[in-house]
């Protein structure tokens, strides 16, 4: 008798759900062709456009310079990558790199209509399966990703095998509040009001479930740090912001 593949008997994360590892991917993927066209209208008023400032703090703390090559993983719509090609200029390369093809092409539309061109290219990739070389990158950024990779030990391995000896893995990710008192506002937040933002601008409340399920399920400061420290990463830290909502992680490539 032939054994079913793992990928259909074991079960992962899907915001509170358990489901099949083999639907994860192209569940996470409807998620993001439903919000797609909104995404960064919602983000602007579900954060009251704090992840901007979120976003700057993890530019400046990368110390991007000229010149380098650059990854920006699950880049979405492209935030990141616009800042980070203006830092690195003419001399440098920055690849936005996303699972999605409707969010890869929005990013590239609003980017080119900012005037990047000459420096950016764009990529649809599996975070866990990266079509770079060995010792690529000099800096990969992820901003909000992380949670809705199935397999999160795996992309970070692969994160670490592209990024050149000494470079730099920046990881901006919801996290666990840590101010008193905060958790009790945060989940009431989280759980009644981001649904109804959902429905009344994207006409997508079930979209902003999951969203807050699954910033629940993904690791903790403390948890996240250490699986950076198990994929290979040394100097690895994170930073609080807004509490701890969302906290941003670095590692650096031994």
């Amino acid at each position: 008798m032939i054994k079913p593949n793992d990928s259909q008997t074991k079960t992962t994360d899907f915001g509170f759900q358990q489901i099949p590892i083999s639907e994860k991917t192209a569940k996470v993927a409807g998620i993001f062709d439903a919000v797609a066209n909104k995404y960064d209208l919602m983000n602007d008023l579900m954060s009251f456009g704090i992840h901007r400032l979120w976003k700057r703090f993890a530019i400046y703390t990368s110390g991007v310079r000229p010149g380098q090559i650059i990854g920006d993983l699950a880049g979405g719509t492209g935030d990141l990558t616009y800042h980070l090609a203006k830092r690195v200029g003419d001399r440098g390369l920055v690849t936005l790199i996303d699972i999605n093809s409707q969010m890869l092409q929005i990013g590239r539309n609003r980017l080119i209509e900012r005037g990047l061109l000459n420096n950016i290219r764009y990529v649809q990739a599996n975070a866990e399966v990266l079509p770079f070389p060995n010792d690529y990158f000099d800096l990969i950024t992820m901003a909000f990703g992380l949670r809705n990779v199935t397999h999160k030990a795996a992309a970070l391995a692969e994160i670490n095998r592209v990024l050149k000896p000494g470079g730099q893995l920046l990881i901006l990710e919801f996290s666990k509040p840590t101010w008193p008192g905060l958790p009790r506002f945060y989940d009431f937040y989280s759980f009644k009001i981001l649904p109804l933002l959902g429905r009344w601008v994207a006409n997508d409340a079930q979209s902003y479930h999951y969203l807050a399920e699954s910033i629940r399920m993904h690791p903790d400061q403390l948890t996240l740090k250490n699986m950076l420290l198990e994929a290979g990463f040394s100097k690895c830290d994170y930073h609080n912001l807004s509490g701890g909502i969302v906290a941003l992680h670095r590692g650096t490539k031994w």
